[in-house]
């Protein structure tokens, strides 16, 4: 495993963190699932997560008409301290669909991100888990996993001031690097989820106007910026610690996201729910107890903002394995 020397020296790293080997994720998972089978009874959907996702919904599209003729900084307040949390937790439930964990049929649990993804105001969910699941079997790799960022991101980024703004516009660069690196041709769903979305936008403009869909697209972005539950775009894989690169955090905003927070758990096990994560952690806790992790996404963006030695390059890195002649 190698980094620039520079980290070392209280100065920022000039090239990500480059391992030799895999990913630690499927080792572990095998070695658990020998000592603890039990665990395989933890697998398949969250037989609430539709309940859930559709009181989310219903709340936020209520919330946005009801502020039709809201000012500006109302619109933004209410976006900030009360939307942001509605439309983040909708952006992990789309999470937790890529993973096809409300329903066992794919297509099913496609159309509910689809539903998820109205608030949003952006269509992302058919999109986001063609990236996603890439991220989860290419954890790391060069060119592949998307999750990292560009190389023109990591060199522009150099001081707190340029982090911070970083951190507030991570939602776009989240959402379009994979766009400009590794683009992928849309298809059907694509073309369903952007219908959609057009539909729902376009009625939200001709009913209510303008307020109402601003009030969306503002929760989206401020929650996707320097906003608590946006810390775990951070702690997930930024690397703190040289010889650590997926980190898990136990704080209480689990209970909003989905408990995206169990990340080492979820990347062994993506076949559970949040909601049967933190089982996992119970019956093997010797696996996790070593693990360095967080209770504050706050702390996590504080610490990145104005750690010097810390950056868009501390992000581990493999190369791609070479394919067979």
């Amino acid at each position: 495993m190698g980094a620039g020397l520079e980290a070392d020296e209280g100065v920022m790293a000039t090239d990500f963190f480059w391992s030799y080997t895999d990913e630690p994720h499927a080792s572990r998972r095998r070695e658990i699932l020998s000592k603890y089978p039990q665990i395989k009874e933890l697998f398949g959907p969250d037989p609430w997560a539709f309940l859930k996702i559709a009181v989310v919904v219903s709340l936020q599209l209520w919330t946005a008409t009801f502020l039709r003729d809201a000012s500006w900084l109302k619109l933004l307040t209410v976006a900030y301290f009360f939307g942001s949390f509605l439309n983040h937790n909708l952006f992990l439930a789309i999470h937790e669909l890529s993973h096809n964990l409300a329903f066992t049929t794919p297509s099913l649990n496609r159309w509910l991100g689809i539903f998820a993804n109205l608030p949003i105001g952006v269509p992302m969910s058919i999109t986001f888990q063609k990236y996603h699941l890439e991220h989860h079997r290419f954890q790391g790799v060069d060119g592949i996993d998307m999750d990292i960022p560009s190389q023109a991101e990591a060199h522009a980024v150099k001081n707190a001031i340029s982090k911070s703004v970083w951190v507030v516009l991570q939602l776009f660069f989240y959402a379009l690097r994979p766009l400009f690196l590794k683009p992928k041709p849309p298809g059907l769903w694509e073309f369903t989820n952007l219908a959609i979305q057009v539909a729902l936008d376009a009625s939200l403009v001709y009913f209510y106007g303008w307020k109402s869909l601003a009030y969306l697209i503002l929760s989206t972005f401020v929650g996707g910026g320097m906003h608590p539950m946006a810390g775990h775009f951070i702690s997930e894989h930024y690397v703190f610690n040289p010889h650590q690169e997926t980190y898990s955090y136990y704080g209480p905003l689990n209970l909003m996201t989905w408990h995206v927070g169990y990340h080492n758990e979820h990347h062994d096990f993506p076949r559970i729910p949040g909601t049967r994560l933190h089982k996992v952690k119970e019956i093997a806790p010797e696996y996790y107890d070593t693990l360095k992790s967080y209770r504050s996404w706050s702390q996590v963006i504080y610490m990145y903002i104005m750690d010097q030695t810390v950056g868009p390059f501390s992000r581990m890195k493999r190369k791609a394995p070479k394919k067979d002649s």
